[in-house]
């Protein structure tokens, strides 16, 4: 790789319209892997979240790999029944079925020497997942409607999926077979939460493309937007943010994006925070805050039951876990015992605030 580029700003792939863009430990170590699998031709299996990008993961392997200049060819496997799958991934002949007028080739065959990318793997029926197992094993296409062994390409598998396959395969829903075939290089996409110091150049980036598709006057967004965009906890991941840039730069008609331009659910989350202070001190939040700090009552015992219970709002929880990082100057170690939990409730607690998008960076509080 050249020289400097672990502190380039966007991580840009100019050779494709893959982009991965990023600045952060995890996406810089994301691009170091990118860079080594592309050289082989080893199977690969992409894990992550909806809306991650792992087809740009994907698309960005391919084309710095040696079968760059032939096809990528990407399947969607949730988005057809069983009989178009395999119509679509193995190809059919003419008469096969109804509305086959003509031999078709499938996109493994389309990819040859090329690089197939099956999106949504963990969606494939048992039936598909063992004409696909046959394909990885012999590299024969059976065709539908076809007679004997078909023709034998040289295509490379890269495969994606937001589910957990070995949790299928405990269920009797995934062949553990397949998933080993798959499964020789694993690459996991982190959602947009877990490096939120992206989110700034993912918005400049997206606001430049879609201003200059639309012809829009916006060139920036205010401070405040952009820090309600980096505390927001994005569970559509960069897909969401995506979309809600296209959708500020349709509606928005000044230069500056600002805080009261963004969705409710980006200003709604953090709604107790921008209150003035007279009024927070009559929040739900408050209350709480002073049960467990005051009282010394425990986090699992007073603000868990009411969250599970619908009781208090994600807002609330989120405004308690801010105060604790304020008091303990971003550790949350400190806060796990500010919030008189166990030392060994640590894990759980920071899953408990991943799991239900409760989470605050702390690096602003220390």
């Amino acid at each position: 790789m050249e020289a400097g580029r672990d502190n380039a700003v966007l991580m840009m792939r100019t050779k494709t319209d893959a982009q991965l863009i990023g600045r952060s430990a995890e996406m810089v170590a994301l691009q170091q892997e990118v860079d080594r699998v592309a050289q082989s031709d080893a199977k690969v299996l992409i894990t992550g979240e909806s809306g991650v990008g792992k087809e740009i993961v994907a698309r960005s392997i391919h084309a710095y790999g040696r079968r760059a200049s032939a096809v990528f060819a990407p399947v969607n496997c949730a988005g057809l029944p069983d009989p178009l799958l395999e119509s679509e991934l193995f190809g059919h002949v003419k008469g096969s079925f109804t509305g086959a007028y003509r031999d078709k080739p499938g996109k493994l065959e389309t990819a040859h020497l090329g690089t197939a990318f099956l999106d949504e793997i963990g969606e494939m029926t048992l039936r598909m997942q063992s004409l696909l197992l046959r394909f990885l094993e012999t590299g024969e296409l059976q065709k539908v409607g076809a007679d004997g062994n078909g023709r034998s390409v040289n295509v490379r598998v890269i495969a994606a999926t937001n589910r957990n396959l070995r949790d299928m395969i405990t269920q009797g829903t995934f062949r553990e077979d397949l998933f080993y075939r798959l499964n020789v290089i694993h690459i996991t996409v982190p959602p947009l939460r877990d490096r939120r110091e992206d989110i700034p150049e993912l918005v400049e980036y997206f606001l430049a493309r879609f201003a200059t598709a639309n012809r829009s006057p916006i060139t920036s967004v205010s401070h405040e937007a952009m820090k309600l965009f980096t505390e927001y906890s994005w569970p559509g991941n960069v897909r969401e943010l995506e979309n809600i840039m296209e959708r500020m730069v349709v509606t928005v008609q000044r230069p500056i994006i600002e805080a009261s331009d963004l969705p409710a659910e980006i200003r709604g989350h953090d709604a107790v925070a921008l209150r003035p202070k007279r009024e927070r001190r009559r929040t739900v939040a408050d209350d709480l805050y002073k049960r467990i700090v005051d009282q010394r009552e425990s986090f699992w015992t007073t603000v868990y039951p009411l969250f599970m219970d619908r009781e208090v709002t994600r807002g609330n929880v989120r405004e308690v876990v801010r105060r604790g990082l304020e008091e303990a100057r971003g550790n949350y170690k400190i806060v796990v015992r500010l919030f008189h939990m166990e030392s060994r409730d640590y894990k759980r607690f920071l899953n408990f605030l991943r799991k239900h998008d409760c989470q605050i960076p702390f690096k602003e509080y220390r």
